[in-house]
């Protein structure tokens, strides 16, 4: 990676300082900073207030008040920066044009991220596998098989770097050639555990390690909750694997229902207690699922169409499922009622074939019968 795209604005710019600085300020967590930034309209105009005007907002006590006034004096935003160039990392504010569109979706996205790797706009097809660090074989490989599976099919494995169904969902990932996304609840260069540095060079080869915290930073029991709300952000899904009833992977999976983001989960042996959470999912209304495409058909619409390494846009997870003839047949139609005789046209098969391959998109629910005559996309 080249100096000029380690940060993609100007390593003095002001603004870029003070959003950082804002991000690093001890007690300003993502809503409290939303709320700071909603009051005074910039992270610049939030760093220059005065305390009483700090204490307007919402969340803001005496003591945050305090260290956010100070923080010009106490917080180095600089040498942050510095270290990212010097180590040829990312940094990604809220405002920055590669910033995921999907995290910004959700109640509290961080206003910094770290990365370490590339993030892609294909990323934006997605799914997160977690589960319990303490996996059975059984559940490593499916775990594994799993994101093969998904990632051969065009999804990006987003998952934790944890021990066990994590670590497998990115070796599986991997293998299969795909890209894979890690969620760190420690900085981008503090690889934990420490067994899986290997790993998460070889993630930043074929993806990422994204993270909120300072590039150094720490792992902290409580960062790692944190960081699930990325997990299932990031993705248009979750997948849990194995996970007991205390499991954090569960923790992912009630973001993921809070984001909007569809759940799903592998059935185990019911004499197994990492088994428990998966099976309470399943009761409570999570997809059952065999195999990829049991989460491709299931995924919705994209709000924004997510291009391929070949140039095609996939408007659907499900598109990905589709054979050369299929393709051909679902870009003949518009969103607007097409006639199928032009259909037939566009696509150069003749009707019979037409209809037929109709019938799986109608199944796959990536087009409407209008009439008879005239078909259209979702």
């Amino acid at each position: 990676m080249t100096d000029e795209a380690v940060l993609h604005e100007p390593a003095d710019d002001p603004a870029l300082i003070a959003s950082l600085r804002l991000a690093l300020v001890s007690g300003v967590g993502p809503l409290t900073r939303r709320e700071l930034l909603r009051h005074f309209g910039s992270a610049e105009a939030v760093l220059a207030a005065a305390p009483r005007e700090l204490l307007e907002v919402a969340g803001v006590g005496p003591t945050l008040a305090g260290r956010i006034v100070r923080a010009v004096e106490e917080v180095d935003a600089e040498s942050e920066l510095r270290l990212c160039r010097e180590q040829g990392l990312q940094l990604l504010t809220d405002e920055s044009p590669e910033y995921p569109r999907l995290l910004r979706e959700i109640p509290d996205p961080p206003g910094v991220l770290f990365v370490r790797g590339e993030v892609q706009s294909n990323d934006a097809l997605a799914i997160a596998i977690v589960g319990t660090r303490h996996a059975s074989n059984y559940g490593r490989q499916q775990a594994e098989r799993l994101a093969g599976e998904s990632a051969r099919a065009g999804l990006t494995v987003i998952s934790g770097l944890a021990r066990g169904v994590d670590a497998a969902a990115h070796r599986g990932a991997l293998k299969a050639g795909g890209r894979t996304l890690a969620l760190l609840g420690s900085g981008v260069l503090n690889i934990y555990p420490p067994e899986h540095r290997e790993l998460a060079e070889q993630i930043c080869q074929a993806g990422a390690l994204i993270g909120e915290n300072p590039p150094r930073s720490r792992p902290m029991s409580g960062t790692f909750p944190q960081r699930n709300r990325l997990i299932s952000g990031m993705s248009l899904g979750v997948l849990v694997v194995e996970a007991g009833h205390r499991s954090g992977a569960l923790i992912s999976a009630r973001h993921a229902m809070e984001q909007g983001r569809e759940i799903f989960a592998v059935p185990g042996r019911i004499d197994s207690r990492t088994s428990h959470g998966c099976h309470r999912l399943l009761r409570d209304g999570a997809k059952l699922v065999e195999s990829v495409d049991d989460i491709l058909e299931e995924l919705g619409p994209l709000v924004e169409a997510a291009p391929q390494d070949d140039g095609r846009l996939i408007h659907h997870p499900a598109e990905l499922q589709l054979n050369e003839q299929e393709r051909a047949v679902l870009e003949a139609i518009d969103v607007e009622p097409t006639r199928i005789d032009d259909v037939a046209v566009a696509s150069g098969l003749p009707v019979h074939r037409v209809l037929a391959t109709l019938s799986v998109l109608e199944m796959r629910r990536l087009v409407h019968r209008v009439s008879g005559t005239l078909v259209r996309r979702y």
